[in-house]
């Protein structure tokens, strides 16, 4: 017997390995599901321009990481305010107290992401909301608004064609530069509450539409992973968010991650994740007595683990890790 809507993940030939890269960009739960795969040793590049909610942000980080551009200190979307200089393309944990400082900290990032897109396997995109902010003075839509005032903006309800077309334009452009790669889209369930109860809903079917869309047109190289059905109809229950009531909880987001591996993980990739999280909460544990030899056999006990993984899966970075497990040694 079942006591809630379970909503079944669409079937797909997707399968996600310890080897497979990936690039995530967009709203919390690329950043949250992101996370789960960093923990668990998956080669992943996580919103390398910051947290991004609307698609048509997405679209123009995607065409930066995806071409030979580069931001320099006369580029118009650096710009001053409120004593900080920032950009309009990326999240304000790039903002710095010197214009240089901004346009080193977005290429530094940037050039890892391009890295990882040389040889990449899978793009996960999730799409916020479908209203973007517009400059007054260009109308260009921004990715971040920096608590510049209101009025020097224009918001509007994107279209299911403005996001098709101009997603379309960059996928075609990342296709043509790596054939074999799967784009997985997910829409946030995060709601946008501030937008108001209706608007949000009309936000959230647009984007839905619009990835439906896409996914028909790019057949072999499009799937969708149905995190807000499964957020919003199979955890229809207010202790799934947390305590903003907008946001998913940490239940709802192990739920998640859990989804997640059932489609896109092997029985061989789950078993690896179970022995890595073992490693990952064995060093969360606060010992009662860090000097005694009872935590030093454990500590020695998780270095032996971490060097058998190693001993098959050398690309595997466990620098952190053994760093930590040394300095309390060293005590």
């Amino acid at each position: 017997m079942r006591f809630s809507t379970y909503v079944e993940v669409p079937k797909s030939n997707l399968e996600i390995s310890h080897e497979t890269r990936v690039i995530m960009l967009g709203s919390c739960f690329a950043q949250n599901v992101g996370q789960k795969l960093m923990e668990c040793k998956f080669p992943v590049d996580i919103n390398p321009f910051g947290i991004l909610y609307n698609p048509l942000s997405i679209c123009e980080a995607l065409d930066y990481i995806c071409s030979d551009r580069l931001f320099d200190e006369a580029c118009e979307e650096i710009f001053f305010h409120s004593g900080m200089w920032h950009s309009w393309l990326h999240h304000s944990d790039f903002s710095r107290s010197e214009r240089a400082g901004v346009v080193d900290a977005v290429n530094s990032r940037l050039l890892v992401a391009k890295d990882a897109f040389a040889s990449l396997d899978v793009l996960m995109l999730t799409f916020g909301t479908a209203y973007v902010y517009r400059r007054v003075s260009d109308g260009r839509v921004v990715g971040n608004c920096h608590k510049v005032p209101q009025k020097q903006f224009t918001r509007s309800l994107l279209t299911v064609d403005e996001i098709v077309g101009r997603m379309s334009s960059v996928i075609d452009k990342m296709l043509a530069l790596r054939p074999s790669m799967r784009i997985l889209f997910t829409v946030s369930p995060i709601r946008h509450l501030r937008d108001g109860a209706h608007d949000n809903q009309i936000s959230k079917a647009t984007l839905l539409l619009a990835v439906d869309e896409l996914c028909r047109k790019y057949p072999d190289a499009a799937i969708y992973f149905p995190s807000y059905e499964i957020v919003l109809d199979e955890l229809r229950d207010y202790r799934f968010f947390a305590e903003d009531m907008v946001h998913p909880s940490a239940m709802a987001v192990e739920y998640l991650w859990e989804r997640f591996a059932e489609a896109y993980f092997s029985a061989a990739t789950k078993r690896l994740n179970d022995e890595l999280k073992e490693i990952v909460r064995a060093l969360a544990h606060r010992p009662f007595d860090a000097t005694s030899q009872a935590h030093r056999a454990f500590l020695s006990k998780i270095m032996l683990k971490i060097e058998d993984i190693r001993k098959k899966y050398p690309y595997f970075d466990f620098g952190k890790e053994i760093a930590q497990c040394n300095t309390q040694l060293e005590r």
